[in-house]
């Protein structure tokens, strides 16, 4: 077994989400959740299909959020995996959708940061391992900083 770190090619910062699935079926099943949680929705999803032809099948409502993650998919190359990046929408406004598509069968990350995907390679394919998401931390929040943190997210509406 090899161990491989890919980066995410993510150049304008975009949130995206990466997962597990099983099905090809999911694809048009996790389109639909989409377009169904935002009217409006801009996102390009891509699912390595695990047999079969074993194609990476692709869906989206902008053509170069598709591309990207299809190109994201590609250099992952692990079966059953899926990269769906969207364009001004939030993790949190569409992961409870994500999570109730039956053929999904785990979030691995929602983020906008700098990623890197573990993944393992054998001779007979590539697996999800995890990520690096980030930084890590440099320290542990004080008083000035939790009271930022409640600040911000009363400003952008996600608390009263």
């Amino acid at each position: 077994m090899e161990l491989k770190v890919v980066p995410i090619e993510n150049p304008e910062g975009l949130n995206l989400i990466l997962g597990q699935a099983h099905f090809i079926k999911m694809v048009e099943d996790l389109h639909e959740a989409l377009v169904g949680s935002i009217p409006g929705i801009r996102f390009g999803l891509a699912f390595c299909e695990a047999s079969g032809p074993a194609l990476i099948r692709h869906s989206g409502t902008d053509a170069r959020l598709e591309e990207l993650a299809i190109a994201n998919a590609r250099a992952i190359g692990a079966g059953h995996s899926f990269v769906l990046f969207l364009q001004d929408a939030f993790p949190i406004n569409v992961m409870a959708a994500v999570k109730r598509v039956p053929e999904v069968c785990r979030v691995i990350c929602a983020t906008a940061n700098p990623l890197q995907v573990i993944v393992a390679e054998t001779a007979q394919g590539r697996g999800l391992l995890g990520v690096i998401d980030g930084a890590s931390p440099n320290g542990v929040e004080g008083p000035d900083e939790v009271r930022q943190r409640k600040e911000f997210l009363r400003t952008i509406g996600y608390k009263l």
